[in-house]
């Protein structure tokens, strides 16, 4: 088995209790020997949650990095991200950092560039990918049955679903809906397509319910956005639709949908006729192809395969078998650069209110 991966958590608010539920099922080849939070005292009493008196406890990154250390979870709010992980990296160590990858374009360029000049993992936290319907959509879209894609439909939408806290506040999460579930959807569609570069957005957004007491009881403090809307220009000559809403006064922003010249696909969202249900977090409702069979016009229903019990597990386990195998990044950092590049543009795009291009540089 040779020796433990000793991992470290920057951060150890409420995400960090999914990263170390799913370090602890691997407590025979992983251990998770520290944590550090600016907030006194909150590193030492998440240790304690989980009965673990021998992790030390930090309020400064740079002393838990100063340990012997293999790889470390960043689970802090959006905008330090980047802050975190390129201190991790210039300590040597592999990062798993939780979405969305920065706030900035011009960040999550340094965060890559960072990562392979250190020649470690960067991997950024997008658990549906470990979806096994994810991985459905992808075959299909990968085999060709579609042909030439040409416009893609993708978002996602809660009735009521605002989260509190550090989302709603611009300083500590940098934008709303848009980088909470948005990049997830935007995930879905661009790995299914491998990516292409991202070229112009034109947006628009807006935050209605956030900023309204009878929507939310945090109204006063909410200055980021709770709906957004984006037509997005990709490599190839494809067009990408993009929606997504925390609130609204409807039961689905849509569903996800590739048109290609041969067939189309159709993936109805998870949830609709919940408060919370329609956005893409990871689970996918019935999906269908429609497609000319002797010219008649046909749509086939596609079963579902059993979806996975623990997403979340899955990505963190990935990332521990690429340290210890000395693999590439279990998601492509590039991939979660065009990402990020897109949430950039969509934000810079709504708030100039005209088209604006993304300028990518050579990676």
């Amino acid at each position: 088995m040779g020796k433990k991966l000793r991992i470290g958590i920057i951060g150890t608010g409420g995400i960090a209790h999914a990263h170390m539920r799913s370090y602890l099922k691997m407590a025979e080849t992983v251990e998770v020997v520290g944590g550090a939070d600016i907030i006194p005292g909150k590193a030492r009493a998440f240790f304690d949650e989980f009965g673990m008196p021998g992790a030390k406890a930090f309020e400064r990154s740079a002393d838990l990095l100063d340990m012997e250390l293999d790889g470390v979870s960043i689970c802090t709010y959006n905008s330090t991200h980047a802050e975190c992980t390129l201190e991790a990296l210039s300590a040597g160590l592999h990062v798993l950092c939780e979405k969305p990858m920065s706030v900035t374009l011009e960040e999550a360029v340094a965060m890559y560039r960072a990562a392979k000049s250190a020649g470690k993992i960067l991997t950024i936290g997008f658990q549906p990918r470990y979806d096994p319907n994810m991985d459905l959509v992808r075959e299909i879209v990968g085999s060709g049955t579609l042909g030439d894609i040409y416009y893609i439909q993708t978002g996602g939408g809660r009735r009521r679903g605002i989260p509190s806290g550090t989302f709603v506040q611009k300083k500590y999460a940098g934008v709303g809906a848009l980088a909470d579930i948005g990049c997830y959807s935007l995930d879905m569609v661009l790995s299914a397509i491998g990516y292409p570069k991202p070229l112009t957005v034109s947006a628009y957004a807006s935050n209605r319910f956030g900023t309204n007491p009878k929507y939310f009881a945090g109204a006063d403090k909410f200055d980021v956005d709770d709906f957004s809307v984006a037509l997005i220009r990709l490599e190839g000559d494809i067009a990408l639709d993009f929606r997504m809403s925390w609130a609204m006064h409807m039961d689905s922003m849509g569903d996800t949908m590739f048109f290609g010249t041969d067939a189309g696909l159709k993936i109805t969202p998870a949830g609709v006729g919940t408060g919370w249900g329609g956005a893409w977090d990871g689970t996918i409702g019935p999906m269908f192809l429609y497609s000319d069979i002797k010219g008649q016009l046909c749509e086939t229903s596609i079963p579902l395969r059993k979806p996975s019990d623990d997403r979340f597990f899955s990505k963190v386990q990935a990332f521990c078998n690429a340290i210890r195998t000395n693999g590439p990044a279990p998601i492509p950092t590039i991939q979660s650069v065009y990402n990020q590049a897109i949430v950039d543009g969509i934000y810079r795009s709504s708030q100039a209110g005209k088209e604006v291009e993304i300028a990518l540089p050579e990676l």
